[in-house]
C-alpha cells in the first residue's frame, strides 16, 4: 500500500516537474524564455523592456526553486 502511495506522488512530483520545466521554456507561457529574449533585444536596440523584466526574473526562479525542491524530495523517495 505504501508503495503505492509513493508511486502515486512520484508521478504527481514528475508531472508538476514537467509542467514548471515546460512553462520555462514554452513560447506561449508568461516566464517563458521567449520573454527574456524579448527584453535582451530590446535593450539591444536602446528601447525600454516590453515586459517587467524583475518580475519575469522572480517568477522564472520561484519555477526554478519549486524544480529544485521537487528534485529533493524525489530523491527522498528513492530512499
Amino acid at each position: 500500500m505504501n508503495e503505492d502511495k509513493d508511486f502515486a506522488k512520484r508521478n504527481a512530483l514528475n508531472a508538476e516537474m514537467a509542467q514548471l520545466m515546460s512553462n520555462l521554456s514554452a513560447n506561449t507561457s508568461s516566464i517563458g524564455d521567449w520573454k527574456v529574449i524579448k527584453c535582451y533585444e530590446a535593450r539591444m536596440q536602446g528601447l525600454p523592456d516590453p515586459y517587467d523584466f524583475d518580475e519575469l526574473m522572480v517568477n522564472r526562479q520561484a519555477a526554478r526553486d519549486r524544480i529544485n525542491e521537487i528534485q529533493a524530495e524525489l530523491k527522498k523517495l528513492d530512499k
